[in-house]
């Protein structure tokens, strides 16, 4: 009965001694908050973060109580958790989390492979789902028209000259 039970993720973070997740939720339909803890097992600084991530996340007995965490979330604490048993600060390894979530505007993704591809997508995707204006948002304007102004000498590009062949 208590793995049906919904939960409502409030808080979710790392403790180091000894390693594990702590939860904070609510119970759907209850005004209780509560912790949980979460013991994190088998892990070293030689650990893959994503696999851990999933198997927590995955795990029968936390499923219920993780559903409303990320796996990015939980990947972000367990590299977190692998810099401190590295012998990393926890300055150092917020820097280089960030650094890893950070794109490059002028990176050449052509270049990538498709695992690292597929990470910066994924970065991609959720800047955009955090920035996207929804239709319950307070400041949604469903049809938004601007004024470019025309007084100004617009550039014109190579491809956008007529030419004399047709395509």
């Amino acid at each position: 009965a208590r793995a049906a039970m919904a939960c409502i993720a409030k808080k979710c973070g790392i403790r180091f001694q000894p390693p594990s997740v702590i939860l904070i939720y609510e119970e759907k339909d209850k005004d209780k908050t509560r912790q949980r803890i979460i013991p994190i097992r088998n892990f070293s600084k030689f650990s893959d973060c994503s696999i851990a991530a999933e198997q927590l996340k995955n795990n029968p007995r936390h499923k219920a109580y993780l559903e409303g965490v990320s796996l990015r979330q939980l990947k972000k604490l367990h590299s977190l958790l692998k810099g401190h048993l590295g012998g990393e600060s926890l300055a150092e390894s917020l820097e280089k989390i960030r650094q890893e979530e950070t794109i490059d505007p002028e990176e050449d993704m052509n270049k990538l492979d498709d695992k690292e591809l597929a990470k910066r997508k994924s970065i991609m995707d959720e800047l955009f789902e955090k920035n996207r204006k929804k239709k319950d948002d307070p400041d949604f304007i469903y049809d938004i028209e601007v004024e470019f102004p025309q007084d100004e000498q617009l550039e014109s590009c190579g491809w956008d000259v007529e030419s004399g062949e047709e395509v």
